[in-house]
């Protein structure tokens, strides 16, 4: 899975500040995805985002579901 929150805020020069300040999405929810670090994230602040950045989710997270291995 592929977070590109931290390629986003660059390219856009977002700040953490500014986007906690206008979502209303906790600094350290914002941070931990900026970073990398999350491992469960809520559907709405997804969403949040997603609105905020206006970008699909997709853009936001990309999953390429791993190959299964075939057993003889």
């Amino acid at each position: 899975m592929n977070n590109n929150l931290s390629a986003i805020f660059g390219a856009r020069l977002l700040t953490i500040t500014k986007v906690q300040k206008d979502t209303g999405i906790s600094r350290s929810t914002l941070t931990n995805l900026y970073y990398r670090r999350a491992k469960n994230v809520k559907l709405d602040t997804l969403q949040k985002l997603c609105d905020y950045l206006q970008i699909p989710l997709s853009k936001l997270i990309e999953y390429t579901p791993k190959e299964l291995t075939k057993e003889a």
